[in-house]
């Protein structure tokens, strides 16, 4: 009987295989691709709800809170999204073969150092099935080929959504082999992608900082890290009130399962304590949990009911839920090292109307994406125009911030010469 390591082995040197081929398509043949994509979806819709349905009664019966249910649902808007995101991507430039620069040498050799895809692309992501459908788009945009390792939990989802991937590859003359996906339940899968030197050219873990740690340490492949979000909104002493809720209730309540949704307000102690207090009833109103320090429910002690007092574990946390910690501080620069001192480096924002603080702001805070005035739900490859993203880096090399398209080249240098000899 064929071992796991087999299984799994077979499946990703099968990716590696289509790599090659992927790599010779040109533009029309990706975009076609593509488009018979998002036609398969639409046909497929119904079977792919079922097959959802299936595994969000077995995460209820599991007793899974309502923000991880959030992340594992699809719903026909959600489909659509995915539809739309496809239509996206085929609208943009394909990077492939772009020359980022070009020069010739004194001896008459003409240099061209020209985007390629990456090859074999080892996705390993938890309970958001979208996560199938952006990574093997942006990979077959790209020319890549990719192998995905869903959770278990949603395999139903991520089985039904690769069959209309596969399916959508093959009318459109462009071998299925180039999406693959691992349905095993054992954890001894990840460690197999994780491990295949030499057949998988990058990892790229998408998750808790549970998963996105365990792949960090075993993986023996390069690793291309998306990180955690515990994302800040400081409130500047200047900040327009009404702008500042819609914001900061954005930001916090429209959907506080995702990685850009804040986690942490930081109020600058001036602002008005009438504001301050509006504000945290509105939160409150909004089904928002608050976690506050001492000095917030010292100044607003009519509210003490209803403000639990922060933990230290708090200021670090990515709650994934409509949960906020809230912390009075005495100035910007208290701000910056409140953000330095808990940030995961995903995104902050700054809300004032001073110019000089929204400048300091957005030059001293090391994150992938700094805001003024605007909410930290835009850290997202499609409303930063790249289409689906494939996750959103917090390291900095070779990408940092949403992952488009470019995320998933390399580059190499084309030579051209005359007879020339060193």
């Amino acid at each position: 009987m064929e071992s796991l390591k087999e299984k799994v082995l077979g499946q990703i040197t099968l990716a590696k295989k289509a790599s090659r081929q992927m790599a010779l398509q040109d533009r029309r043949a990706k975009d076609s691709a593509l488009a018979a994509i998002a036609e398969q979806l639409q046909v497929d819709a119904d079977d792919i709800l079922t097959a959802n349905e299936q595994d969000l009664a077995r995460a209820e019966a599991d007793g899974q809170p309502a923000s991880y249910l959030d992340r594992l649902r699809l719903t026909p808007a959600r489909i659509r999204d995915l539809v739309d995101g496809l239509q996206q991507l085929i609208s943009l430039e394909d990077p492939v073969g772009q020359k980022l620069e070009q020069w010739t040498r004194p001896n008459g050799l003409a240099i061209e150092q020209v985007r390629v895809p990456l090859g074999v692309i080892g996705m390993v992501y938890e309970a958001r099935p979208n996560v199938t459908i952006d990574a093997a788009a942006i990979a077959l945009k790209t020319g890549n080929a990719t192998v995905l390792r869903g959770s278990h939990s949603a395999v139903s989802s991520n089985l039904a959504l690769v069959k209309s991937i596969r399916a959508g590859l093959a009318n459109a003359g462009i071998t299925p082999e180039a999406v693959q996906y691992l349905p095993f339940a054992e954890h001894a899968s990840v460690d197999i992608l994780c491990t295949a030197n030499g057949l998988i050219d990058v990892i790229i873990p998408r998750g808790g900082a549970g998963l996105i740690n365990r792949v960090l340490q075993l993986s023996s492949v390069p690793v291309l890290e998306t990180g955690v979000g515990n994302c800040h909104i400081f409130v500047d002493q200047t900040a327009q009130y009404e702008m500042t809720k819609a914001i900061v209730i954005n930001a916090k309540t429209s959907r506080p399962a995702v990685c850009n949704a804040a986690e942490t307000l930081l109020l600058h102690r001036d602002w008005p304590l009438a504001h301050q207090n509006d504000l945290l009833k509105q939160l409150i109103e909004s089904g928002v949990e608050i976690r506050a320090c001492e000095q917030t429910r010292a100044l607003h002690s009519d509210l003490a009911a209803q403000l639990q007092a922060a933990s230290k574990a708090d200021w670090d946390a990515e709650f994934s839920d409509l949960i906020l910690a809230v912390r009075i501080v005495d100035s910007l620069a208290d701000a910056i090292n409140h953000i330095a001192e808990h940030s995961t480096g995903h995104s902050e924002a700054i809300l004032t109307e001073d110019a000089e603080s929204a400048s300091r702001f957005l030059a001293t805070v090391d994150s992938t994406t700094v805001y003024h005035n605007a909410s930290t739900r835009f850290t997202d490859g499609g409303e930063f125009g790249f289409g689906a993203e494939i996750g959103i880096s917090t390291q900095k090399l070779h990408a940092r911030g949403p992952m488009g398209l470019p995320a998933l080249t390399s580059y190499k240098y084309v030579v051209r010469g005359t007879g020339q000899i060193r």
